[in-house]
Formats: C-alpha cells, sequence, structure tokens
C-alpha cells in the first residue's frame, strides 16, 4: 500500500507570470513557498488540505480534460470578489441537483476551476 504524506497538483503554465498572478493575486491562494529564480521559478499555493505548484513552463497547449477542484465557504461571495478583479467566470452561482453550489472560472490557460461550496443540510456536513 502506497502511505501518502502530501500530494500536490504541478501546472506548468504558459506565462508563469501571469499565472502567479492569477492565482496569487486574483484567487488570492496564500504561498506555502516559492524556489529558484527567475521568471519560471516555482511558487506552491495553498489549497486547503493540498497544494498547487505554478512552475515553469507549458511546452504545448493545456492538458485537456484538467480541472481543479475548490470547495470554499460561499460562492456567492467568492463570485463577487472574483468578478470584481476580472476573473473570466464561465457560469454564476448554480445550485447543482446533487445539493452542492457551484461557480466554474478559467485560469489563464483556460483550465476549468470549479468553485464549491457545500450547504449546511448538505449530507457532506453531516452523518445520520
Amino acid at each position: 500500500m502506497v502511505h501518502v504524506l502530501s500530494s500536490r497538483i504541478l501546472l506548468h503554465p504558459a506565462d508563469p507570470e501571469r499565472s502567479r498572478i492569477f492565482y496569487g493575486e486574483s484567487l488570492g491562494l496564500p504561498v506555502y513557498r516559492e524556489f529558484g529564480t527567475g521568471p519560471e521559478r516555482g511558487t506552491v499555493y495553498f489549497l486547503g488540505g493540498g497544494f498547487l505548484e505554478v512552475s515553469g513552463r507549458a511546452d504545448g497547449p493545456p492538458v485537456p480534460g484538467l480541472e481543479l477542484w475548490m470547495q470554499v465557504a460561499d460562492v456567492r461571495a467568492a463570485h463577487e470578489e472574483l468578478s470584481a478583479c476580472g476573473v473570466d467566470v464561465l457560469r454564476g452561482p448554480v445550485r447543482e441537483p446533487w445539493g452542492l453550489v457551484e461557480m466554474w472560472v478559467h485560469d489563464p490557460d483556460g483550465h476549468r476551476i470549479v468553485m464549491v461550496e457545500v450547504p449546511a443540510d448538505h449530507p457532506l456536513r453531516y452523518r445520520p
């Protein structure tokens, strides 16, 4: 059995500085650590129970199907903040048939990010 101690998503953007501005300033993700120097230096952001590392530079177009799922406390407040920052909102907050409130945005390379709120009455919040 593999005993995972930590994990992170590795993202190699087309424009590293543009992505650092998006994740660090527009989304406001806190920095866990930085490494290297120059325009392709690495920045690792906290993602709740995981990490997102933005480093290097993409060799080609973004990987199709790569999506990030981020749980937030209030997706409607996140929608207001991100819209005010000019983030590309694909779809505003909607309560889905499965009970979660979801909003979709794009990062600068076109990766879809699903912002999710788990309402207080959702089964994920309690066990019967």
